[in-house]
């Protein structure tokens, strides 16, 4: 699901403050670092286990058949083995037929059954669909307008290691949108997202610590750090 920028107006006591123009919105695909070279995919194998019933070979034939990669594009065949997948729960298999269904791809364009099934995904704690649902918060788009809900599913998604909802996130920590304006819990974040590649985070971060004291950046390089350290502990990306 791509993000285009955009304005989005905040109402405050009898005035509408506009905030979003100052805002940069980057495409989700273009987030993060280089890809990585990837062994060669076993394509028989994954179906083989897809026809047995297995939800997440079944939600990876789908995205390899949206993706069209060592498969040939089959936005068809990608709805139907996400399909099989989301109606075992598997998350990512609906958080993918939910972009489908927004894109009106393989499936009939229906955003009312994309936003259930993005909700079912974030809930479960996939990521991208938190980012969306965040995204949709924010704008007010299927869901009522609320900066503050938009916030707790940038920062679910952040906490996970998302590049592009850690740079949102430490953006609206900068600017007190949806959250208490902290300067140095924005840099942590912009910190973090910069370091996975994400295009604007490292802009972002050189504004926002030029408005900061030695002291407030060196905390939040310490948490930025201390994040890193358990995530890698943990075996997280």
């Amino acid at each position: 699901m791509k993000k285009a920028l955009i304005l989005i107006p905040i109402i405050g006591v009898g005035a509408l403050v506009v905030w979003m123009a100052v805002r940069f919105r980057s495409e989700r695909t273009t987030s993060g670092p280089a890809p990585r070279v990837e062994a060669p995919i076993d394509i028989d194998a994954i179906r083989t286990k897809a026809e047995g019933g297995d939800a997440a070979a079944q939600a990876k034939l789908g995205s390899l058949y949206a993706k069209g990669q060592g498969i040939t594009n089959s936005y068809a065949q990608a709805a139907k083995w996400f399909r099989l997948a989301a109606d075992q729960g598997n998350a990512e298999a609906q958080a993918g037929l939910g972009e489908l269904y927004e894109a009106g791809q393989g499936v009939p364009k229906d955003f009312s059954q994309a936003l259930k099934l993005y909700r079912l995904a974030a809930v479960k704690g996939n990521a991208g669909a938190q980012y969306t649902m965040g995204f949709l918060s924010e704008a007010g788009r299927g869901v009522p307008q609320d900066q503050v809900e938009a916030t707790r599913w940038f920062r679910l998604a952040a906490e996970q290691g998302d590049p592009l909802s850690q740079y949102d996130l430490g953006q609206r920590c900068d600017l007190g949108v949806g959250t208490p304006a902290d300067r140095v819990e924005a840099l942590k974040w912009l910190d973090l997202a910069a370091a996975q590649g994400q295009k604007d985070a490292a802009a972002r971060y050189d504004q926002v610590k030029s408005k900061m004291s030695r002291e407030e950046i060196s905390e939040a390089k310490r948490r930025a750090d201390a994040f890193t350290k358990e995530k890698k502990s943990s075996g997280s990306h």
